[in-house]
């Protein structure tokens, strides 16, 4: 065990392609929202605007979500893990976080080897 597993520094421990996880969840309701990447431009700029910053690796860039559907989400609390290397966003969403139009990216489950629609 070392310090930034019990001290009080944030240091993110990125993996390869310099990336942390980050899982949004609603917090008022505690809903698992979605899941996405944080580089360490996205992290400072999401602490910095309070508005959810995730890395993009499909568009090789940063994304705000929200930038084009105005589906925000607007960060309430971040926390990380012990050891640094997954962000916890809790966050009151401005519309569907999904870009299915779906409130939450997790809006099925596997039943049977076979996908169901969650209510």
């Amino acid at each position: 065990m070392d310090a930034r597993d019990t001290g009080l520094t944030l240091n993110p421990k990125y993996d390869a392609a310099g990336l942390v996880t980050a899982v949004a969840t609603d917090a008022a309701t505690g809903e698992l929202l979605m899941v996405a990447h944080m580089n360490a431009e996205a992290l400072a700029a999401t602490l910095e605007s309070g508005e959810a910053t995730f890395w993009s690796r499909s568009r090789n860039r940063l994304w705000k979500k929200g930038e084009t559907s105005g589906h925000v989400l607007r960060v309430v609390e971040v926390r990380i893990d012990c050891d640094q290397d997954a962000l916890w966003l809790r966050v009151e969403p401005a519309g569907p976080a999904c870009h299915t139009g779906a409130r939450s990216c997790f809006f099925r489950r596997i039943e049977d080897g076979r996908l169901v629609a969650v209510e």
